[in-house]
């Protein structure tokens, strides 16, 4: 049988051709692969997650997670860059709470933007301001999505950046006191972050580890600042209103707290039961709230104590505005998630015409009231004229915000400078957190600030603040936890 030849030319396409498929076999998924990933990339440690593509993860500013942020971010991202071009010896702070808003938010957008703009302020005190200290800070900023739905990645996230050139060791801010937050805190905690939130308040946040603290009251303490104002108004009776929904550690610990608290020997009473409304069920908690003003009518309390969040106020204000008891006037009291509406939401709560008061975590003004509790030189970067202002023209900070992030990432700041004699790790400044008394306090602008064992500040004072006609906060007075003004030296 005579032997097929095959052209030359003919031999070398078949060749190249069964390269070019082998070739493309490989690559093709690949290519593909690195599209995706493209797709699902917002920035440098930034992904987008969820139905929503929200993009979630940690950056140093690199990326914009909301519009309303990019002066903000373009401050923090600009100083993170001085310490690079400069060759400064630095570890890194990472300020973690939901950046990315939606309905399903406690939190607005001015309050997180007020809380970056104050965790960014103390970033610059600690690295070239009037605390100026070394190691200096890196300032990373840390998105779990709305309601923390992508905690999981950014905690891991965050994780990763101790051992990489950012050297994280403490992560602040935190988020609201829900189950996500908590449980986020807990695994940032056992792998040896040191923890400062800035506003959580549930009155138990367990850490086994012992490496968290934070800058705000308790729940407890603040229905005890809310009973003792109650008492010295002479008011006799009152109804507390609760969120019954599960996971809002925040209204329960709240309404608990505040029940325990109020009646007495002395015949201060609660004239009903607790009435509550369930926000988690969308369809109905806003009709819950309506119903309660006329039963309200009836019951006839001298004050009303609202343990819900601040956008639930807003309704149930609206339900008593439109009551049936046209000519009985109304106090509500509640806590200090109302710092969270925005200054719309404020000034229509305002026009309800129903008198609003609320143990806050925090006003510029509180330094004013009592000198001796609260540390002049961080007040006045709150003042007009001061730093914020200055800085960020637009915005107002009466909510307390600011002033809280601020001293949660000082509080951090204290502690890496008093590590720095040895290895600063997440470890080694956790457990400076406990030795923070006397002349190593906290010079915090929402007061001195040292801790207890459990985490809780020690003594912190809390302020009265009510809403008045324009949707502002007006200082009251300032309160220690057990409720009693501040002792005088």
């Amino acid at each position: 049988m005579p032997r097929l030849e095959w052209p030359l030319h003919i031999v070398r396409r078949v060749v190249i051709g069964v390269i070019v498929v082998a070739v493309l076999a490989v690559a093709v998924p690949l290519t593909v692969d690195w599209i995706q990933e493209r797709r699902a990339r917002c920035g440098d440690g930034v992904v987008k997650m969820g139905d929503d593509h929200e993009c979630v993860g940690v950056t140093d500013g690199s990326f914009i997670f909301a519009d309303h942020l990019k002066s903000v971010e373009d401050k923090i991202k600009e100083e993170n860059d001085l310490l690079e071009e400069h060759g400064e010896k630095y570890v890194s702070v990472a300020y973690m709470t939901s950046f990315t808003l939606t309905d399903d938010d406690s939190n607005s957008e001015e309050s997180v933007r007020h809380e970056l703009e104050g965790a960014y302020l103390a970033q610059y005190r600690h690295n070239r301001g009037d605390r100026s200290s070394s190691p200096k800070i890196k300032l990373l900023i840390a998105n779990m999505g709305s309601v923390a739905a992508h905690w999981e990645h950014t905690v891991d996230e965050l994780i990763d950046r101790k051992t990489s050139h950012d050297k994280l060791v403490a992560v602040t801010g935190l988020g609201p006191s829900d189950e996500s937050n908590l449980t986020a805190l807990k695994r940032l905690s056992r792998n040896g972050l040191a923890l400062v939130a800035s506003t959580m308040t549930t009155t138990r946040i367990e850490d086994p580890e012992g490496r968290f603290v934070r800058v705000s009251p308790t729940n407890v303490d603040e229905a005890y600042a809310a009973s003792a104002y109650l008492k010295k108004q002479k008011v006799r009776t009152a109804v507390v209103v609760q969120d019954d929904a599960r996971k809002n550690y925040y209204a329960k610990t709240l309404g608990d707290a505040f029940t325990d608290v109020f009646q007495d020997a002395k015949g201060h009473e609660l004239v009903a039961d607790r009435m509550t409304y369930d926000s988690s069920v969308r369809k109905t908690w806003q009709n819950e709230l309506q119903y309660m003003s006329g039963q309200l009518c009836d019951q006839k309390p001298e004050a009303v104590f609202f343990a819900g969040r601040g956008k639930h106020l807003t309704r149930f204000l609206d339900a008593i505005a439109n009551r049936p008891c046209q000519d009985r006037e109304f106090m509500v009291i509640t806590g200090d998630d109302t710092t969270n509406l925005t200054a719309d939401d404020l000034a229509h709560a305002a026009e309800t015409g129903v008198r609003v008061l609320y143990t806050g975590l925090a006003h510029p003004d509180m330094w004013q009231k009592d000198r001796d509790s609260v540390s002049r030189l961080s007040a006045r970067h709150f003042q007009p004229g001061g730093s914020l202002a200055k800085w960020f023209p637009d915005d107002q900070h009466q909510d307390g915000q600011a002033i809280m992030a601020h001293d949660a990432v000082l509080t951090a700041a204290q502690g890496i400078r008093m590590a720095a004699l040895g290895d600063v790790t997440g470890e080694s400044v956790a457990r400076m957190f406990h030795q923070m008394n006397s002349g190593q306090r906290v010079p915090g602008a929402s007061g001195f600030l040292s801790f207890q064992d459990n985490g809780n500040p020690r003594d912190k004072v809390i302020p009265i603040l009510h809403l008045n006609a324009k949707g502002r906060s007006e200082l009251v007075e300032v309160s220690q936890p057990r409720g009693e003004p501040p002792a005088k030296q």
